[in-house]
């Protein structure tokens, strides 16, 4: 865990890069925000690394709860190999927050595949986590989860075309709304300019793409053992993970909330950070 002599950060832009060694990999991983004995544990996206949180959210919910982000292993700037399955990449994160960090209860937000991740980190935990954010997410076996790599290829093709980041295309619609909050999320993801970190590498993407598709193609998990507190949000128009499997979700987690921005799709909380981060950063509080 971290120095009680180092000095408070509160601002994701100023957070430094550090790693620690635990089953046998080095994580990457930044820290942020007031010392606290349980923490926010972030799970992040599809080929995403350190450098792909919104600042906006995180600087949120930082102001009152400590903030961990980490590369998964064989990301970014932790080193390993890219697990092939879902559950892998949780049995790796129990790793890095039970071994690494020395937690043995945190919070979670999580996004996209992070919260595919954060699923069965529970399913098989279920007592390590007490509060659970999922935004852009659906659970194990939904339906067409599988048909992402298709709809992520195409979107990469026309961001090529357009010269565009791929993640105008992926997390936003394409009327002039869509565009505009596009184009802002991918300028907040370059406010950070000390310390970036390593891009991730095509394997590695090409490896977690087809461990969501086999995500998609499994059985269904037992998502009833997830009684903590939950908040499920996203677009109405989620195309790489459909908004219909965010409705699935709150109907398999007993009491859970459930937010759908309009006019929006896979990025949703990203468009809408404005309204969703003090959501979050409340629920997270209570």
């Amino acid at each position: 865990m971290n120095s009680i002599n180092e000095p408070l950060i509160t601002s994701y832009a100023q957070a430094p890069t550090k790693t620690l060694q635990a089953g046998g990999i080095t994580f990457a991983y930044r820290e942020l925000g007031p010392r606290e004995e349980i923490p926010v544990v972030f799970f992040v996206h599809l080929a995403a690394t350190l450098d792909n949180w919104d600042p906006r959210i995180v600087d949120a919910i930082a102001k009152t709860r400590r903030v961990i982000t980490f590369d998964q292993q064989g990301v970014g700037a932790s080193t390993g190999t890219v697990p092939a399955t879902i559950e892998q990449a949780a049995d790796d994160a129990h790793t890095f927050i039970t071994k690494g960090l020395g937690y043995d209860k945190i919070d979670i937000f999580s996004f996209s595949l992070g919260g595919m991740i954060a699923q069965d980190l529970i399913v098989k935990h279920p007592t390590l986590v007490r509060k659970l954010v999922l935004t852009g997410t659906g659970p194990r076996g939904g339906k067409n989860i599988d048909k992402v790599v298709g709809v992520t290829y195409w979107d990469i093709l026309r961001a090529t075309l357009t010269r565009s980041d791929p993640k105008e295309f992926l997390f936003f619609n394409r009327d002039n709304a869509g565009k505009r909050a596009g184009k802002a999320f991918v300028e907040r993801l370059q406010e950070r300019t000390i310390d970036r970190d390593k891009n991730a590498s095509l394997k590695a993407f090409r490896t977690q793409l087809k461990a969501i598709q086999r995500y998609g193609r499994s059985p269904s998990a037992d998502l009833s053992v997830i009684t903590q507190p939950t908040l499920i949000a996203n677009g109405d128009n989620d195309r790489m993970v459909p908004t219909v499997l965010s409705t699935d979700l709150q109907q398999r987690i007993k009491g859970s909330e459930l937010i759908i921005y309009p006019n929006s799709g896979h990025g949703g909380i990203f468009q809408y950070w404005e309204q969703f981060a003090p959501v979050a950063a409340k629920f997270l509080n209570d």
